[in-house]
């Protein structure tokens, strides 16, 4: 089966998390590839999600400036077209690119226009997706949530919550997620990763959200299961991550595949490119080996990712033909 024909959509998607040796050796000339692989590529086994989240300083640090910005941007979407992605939604935290004296919203501006230089150039649709994070606190939520609201109508479509779920709780993120449910904001959340199927109930509780990001552990729990169902929550599954991380010891003992087959809405996506060392292509080809999917299923997954694209509905009724012509439905 050739993977790398198959159009594609990556709508989880760590812009921080992408960068490679090319782009890295652009920023910092002196690294060597025994550098880049030990400190921005992560073990295929980490202790867990913070031990993980441990490489993706090395990413952020680098992007810093508004050529820094710029090239990572680039840097994706080449990478992108290598996976023939149609649709791609980058997400980041512009709170942590402060450090060279950018403001936050220059930090977003500068993204924003370098991903609208990007798409023009290869013909990918791209969204943006601005993230908070569980140690944040609720005013630098409010911070990231306004940044949204303030670049409406521009490639900036989404809010979402990033980091260690396991070692912080949500309260101080509720205020920013109701608000961003008042004005309209999409809305997606990290949850079921690095804790269990209780995350996702109190994601779903407290957020509100349209999409988990992950939420794989949800297959714990057959009413949430059937309540995800139900009230067609999507979830961005990134499955080298997660077996990366520990959730699960190999692919064979994910719950993708079970998931999937219980018609809940998911699709396939990377997360973090660099530190997983991983693409697109590589994940079609691991499922198929492991769980036998078909061309169909794929075709299936990506038209569940369009439907829940942070993006109105003539620009997914031109994706869905899009993945119609080139699956040849």
């Amino acid at each position: 089966m050739n993977f790398a024909a198959f159009p594609k959509t990556d709508i989880h998607l760590h812009l921080d998390c992408t960068l490679s040796y090319n782009v890295v050796k652009k920023i910092n000339p002196a690294i060597t590839p025994q550098q880049y692989n030990n400190e921005f590529i992560a073990p295929q086994k980490c202790i867990n999600l913070a031990d993980f989240l441990t490489h993706a300083v090395q990413g952020y640090k680098l992007m810093q400036t508004r050529q820094q910005l710029e090239w990572v941007v680039e840097d994706l979407f080449e990478q992108l077209v290598a996976d023939n992605v149609i649709y791609a939604e980058l997400r980041f935290a512009p709170l942590q690119h402060l450090l060279q004296g950018l403001t936050p919203y220059e930090v977003v501006d500068i993204t924003e226009k370098a991903t609208a230089r990007a798409a023009k150039a290869t013909g990918i649709e791209a969204r943006i997706i601005l993230c908070t994070l569980r140690h944040y606190s609720a005013e630098q939520s409010m911070e990231t949530v306004t940044l949204v609201e303030r670049f409406k109508n521009t490639l900036v479509a989404g809010f979402d919550i990033a980091a260690d779920e396991a070692g912080f709780p949500l309260t101080e993120h509720i205020k920013a997620f109701s608000y961003a449910r008042e004005k309209n904001i999409f809305c997606t959340a990290h949850a079921g990763e690095a804790k269990g199927a209780s995350s996702v109930w109190e994601t779903l509780e407290y957020l509100g959200p349209s999409r988990i990001g992950h939420g794989v552990r949800s297959a714990g729990d057959e009413k949430l299961v059937q309540y995800l169902k139900q009230h067609k929550i999507h979830l961005e599954v990134c499955p080298t991550c997660n077996v990366q991380i520990n959730i699960y010891d190999t692919l064979k003992n994910h719950p993708v595949d079970s998931l999937y087959r219980k018609g809940v809405l998911l699709n396939i996506n990377t997360d973090a490119r660099t530190i997983c060392n991983i693409n697109l292509n590589t994940e079609y080809k691991n499922l198929h080996e492991q769980f036998g999917w078909t061309k169909a299923d794929f075709y299936k997954t990506n038209v569940n990712a369009v439907n829940a694209a942070f993006v109105g509905n003539d620009i997914k009724e031109w994706l869905l033909q899009k993945l119609k012509e080139g699956y040849g439905m």
